[in-house]
């Protein structure tokens, strides 16, 4: 019988396949973009992607949390109250689900996405009970550091 990896490793070469923006989103030009699904949490909850995409403007609304990392390139970011952001290669960008934003990719950009589905809020509210009366308990330390694997923990 054999045993089923716990850590995966290495992708080998990545290849991205086409991941059409939706026609309805386009604002200018003619982005064409492309994706690599990569990995997915044991829960089923997060998911790990490359995208890339050309030049274009197009809007994107977010029914997921996604946090990405510019790895090449670079995009200006529009938020729905008019923010304008100018993000590079190297920075970062967290799209809470529910928001949207206007893309505009002058070049070329390619990132690096999580993508998390928010727990529904009955167990956001039933988990934040649970680390209170753990609190209270006596059994945490008030700086939820048992949420934190012990590779990022200071001190």
């Amino acid at each position: 019988m054999s045993e089923k990896k716990v850590i995966e490793f290495g992708l080998g070469e990545v290849t991205l396949g086409p991941a059409a923006i939706n026609p309805g989103w386009i604002l200018e030009g003619n982005p064409e973009a492309r994706n690599k699904f990569l990995f997915s949490s044991a829960d089923g909850t997060a998911t790990t992607w490359l995208w890339d995409c050309t030049a274009g403007k197009f809007n994107w609304f977010y029914d997921i949390d996604e946090t990405v990392y510019l790895i090449e390139g670079s995009v200006i970011i529009k938020d729905h109250a008019g923010g304008v952001s100018h993000v590079t290669a190297g920075e970062s960008i967290f799209f809470p689900a529910g928001s949207s934003a206007e893309w505009t990719v002058p070049k070329y950009v390619r990132k690096f996405a999580i993508l998390r589905a928010p727990l529904p809020r009955q167990v956001q509210f039933a988990k934040r009970v649970y680390h209170s009366l753990k609190r209270l308990a006596g059994r945490g330390n008030g700086d939820n550091r048992d949420a934190v694997p012990k590779m990022f923990q200071s001190g």
